[in-house]
């Protein structure tokens, strides 16, 4: 039986009775619910948001250097390091949508190639995906599709979007494992993609 089949066996699954749209631009949707729990109750508010799916380059260079960028993140206020992302384009140029319009997105693999070279200036050959998981399943309906690139070479200059500054940098393994235990590393799912490259 599969966890969908025992989730509605187990009536673990909530129905959504009513949603506001508190902000519905073209960058995000973000939603206040209701939601009728298994018992019969009703609770609110739920808040929660949708964007785009993103990708995320776990990438390192023909010496074996990773290659990071450093950036503002204005969530926690702090330059932060990380590895290569950005979000995967629409066609329909919103920032947000189902899933399941596979028609209106960038395919993932090409948005890896085009924000490990538009951020570094870089591009690789040997592309691996590693894994597809929710970016943060609590308040997100967006995903992080999670790549390793291996033996980059330089290819070109950056191409920034006029929101992007950011500097790149090269660490060795043992560095970004220092930094991830001092907690210099600030991203969640950036640290969990640098785990599935180790085993990958």
């Amino acid at each position: 039986m599969n966890s969908n089949s025992d989730d509605k066996q187990n009536n673990l699954a909530w129905e959504e009775i009513s949603t506001e749209h508190i902000v519905q631009d073209q960058w995000i949707d973000f939603r206040r619910s209701a939601y009728r729990f298994p018992d019969g109750s009703v609770f609110e508010p739920f808040y929660s948001y949708s964007r785009r799916d993103y990708v995320v380059i776990v990438a390192s260079d023909t010496d074996g250097n990773y290659l990071c960028v450093r950036q503002f993140r204005h969530g926690i206020k702090e330059v932060t390091t990380e590895f290569p992302a950005g979000g995967i384009e629409r066609t329909d140029g919103r920032e947000y949508g189902s899933r399941g319009a596979s028609l209106a997105s960038e395919d993932a693999l090409e948005a890896a190639k085009r924000e490990l070279l538009e951020e570094t200036g870089y591009a690789a050959d040997d592309w691996t995906h590693l894994l597809t998981v929710p970016s943060n399943a609590t308040i997100a309906d967006n995903y992080a599709h999670i790549y390793m690139a291996k033996n980059c070479r330089k290819s070109g200059e950056q191409n920034l979007d006029e929101t992007e500054f950011l500097n790149v940098k090269k660490y060795s393994s043992t560095e970004i494992e220092e930094m991830i235990y001092k907690g210099e590393f600030q991203q969640a799912v950036h640290i969990m993609a640098w785990l599935m490259a180790q085993k990958g």
